[in-house]
């Protein structure tokens, strides 16, 4: 194989630097080139590389909160969205080998000793973030919240069994309609016709008093609309149900009025792939006859998450994010951080005379997701590419619902928001 010395990948060979220059945690300090010969029309390149991890200081440096390094952009994606700075930095620390493992967490046994300690510790930091009581069990599973739309009902009912479902917005509403497969389920109230802006009061829902359970979106990602306490089931013997995805280890909850609690790790404690089920154990073992084996609780509870091969590399990485959370004080501390973060963004657009506006009831606005449209809708354009221009990204609204979003999650630093409400208001004072 050949290479013409004028190619991209040539000049990189002969001047490995210009990677690395300008990059505060890629320097030649992090990963020293020591010898790179080219030779031309050579079938080999020989590279010798070797890596240092980022000493401690270099990681501790950059605590939560902070602003980010200049290379990276503010992230405001609802998801697969941004993650501490710190956290990615002792995960590129561990990458290619893993404490004394000898290897990454990518290649090892699930069912060895090093990635036991791993998944293990993940869990019992996570019980002590959420407080979870012995009688429930966690699990790390794949397939997402939505393949938990038909796991919830396969094993927590019968088919004949009645449930009921608030809508709230898009993702509660797929949730109702897969779960429409496998038992007899109702909506008792829907936020569709006020375009999921606003969520009722409990004392009015029409609960069926035999529900098996009652099934809530505790955070509806696209519209931006958030549980800010929990309705109670009527039936005593029925059991709130919560997909937290996107408010999940934001603040702190008491797991004990939940029957059942699952999340997809994407918003807030880790990279796509990993989905988390917290559940009373006594509702484990009692699964319909077509249960598939991967979706059946007893099945997961029994092997501890380890079935099958796990998403390994992504629990991992809610391990090092739980450590995280842990260090900032907890979730309460968290939960402080989110409101400020939140209360700066809303303010600034209920200060804008209109120019910006947020279609949802002031009382459950989410900490978490900010829908915002322009009362010149034709400017929407315009400001998500010049948002794009100052390193500030992924601000365009669901494809659903339009205008913006801004996701701001727990890993979003605080001089991201205040960016963008500089930014904001700048925007306002050249196109009001």
């Amino acid at each position: 194989m050949s290479m013409a010395t004028t190619s991209p990948h040539a000049y990189l060979l002969q001047n490995p630097n210009h990677l690395l220059k300008n990059h505060p945690s890629l320097n030649s300090n992090a990963f020293p080139v020591t010898s790179i010969r080219t030779i031309k029309n050579a079938p080999f390149r020989s590279i010798s590389i070797k890596c240092a991890a980022p000493t401690a200081t270099q990681i501790q440096d950059r605590s939560p909160g902070q602003t980010q390094s200049q290379d990276r952009v503010f992230n405001f994606a609802a998801g697969p969205a941004t993650l501490p700075e710190n956290v990615l930095l002792r995960a590129q620390s561990e990458l290619y080998i893993w404490r004394d493992s000898g290897m990454s967490v990518m290649e090892m046994s699930h069912r060895g000793k090093d990635f036991l300690s791993i998944i293990q510790k993940a869990e019992a930091d996570l019980r002590t973030l959420l407080e979870i009581p012995s009688e429930y069990a966690v699990m790390f599973l794949q397939g997402g919240a939505t393949t938990q739309f038909a796991a919830v009902p396969l094993n927590i009912c019968k088919q004949d069994d009645p449930v009921d479902y608030m809508v709230t917005g898009s993702w509660s509403d797929k949730a109702f309609k897969e779960a429409q497969k496998y038992c007899k389920a109702k909506v008792i109230w829907s936020g569709k016709s006020d375009k999921y802006t606003r969520i009722p009061s409990f004392d009015g829902l029409e609960q069926n008093p035999d529900a098996r359970y009652l099934h809530i979106c505790a955070n509806e990602t696209i519209h931006g609309v958030e549980f800010k306490d929990y309705p109670t089931p009527k039936n005593p013997n029925g059991i709130l149900v919560a997909d937290m995805s996107s408010n999940f280890c934001s603040k702190p909850v008491d797991v004990s009025k939940f029957g059942m609690i699952y999340a997809g790790a994407q918003k807030n404690v880790g990279p796509s792939g990993v989905t988390i089920v917290i559940i009373r154990k006594d509702l484990i073992g009692n699964s319909q006859d077509v249960t598939p084996v991967m979706l059946d609780y007893k099945t997961q509870a029994e092997n501890n998450s380890l079935y099958n091969t796990p998403p390994c590399y992504g629990i991992y990485m809610c391990g090092l994010v739980f450590e995280d959370l842990l260090d900032q004080g907890g979730l309460k501390e968290v939960e402080k951080k989110n409101k400020k973060k939140a209360e700066i963004l809303y303010n600034a657009i209920d200060a804008s005379n209109g120019f910006y506006r947020c279609p949802v009831e002031k009382s459950v606005r989410s900490l978490m997701n900010v829908p915002f449209t322009l009362e010149k809708s034709e400017l929407e354009a315009e400001f998500i590419k010049e948002a794009a221009k100052e390193k500030m990204v992924q601000l365009k609204g669901h494809r659903s619902v339009g205008g913006m979003r801004a996701s701001i999650y727990n890993a979003m630093p605080l001089a991201g928001v205040e960016k963008l409400v500089a930014f904001m208001k700048e925007f306002q004072a050249r196109h009001a």
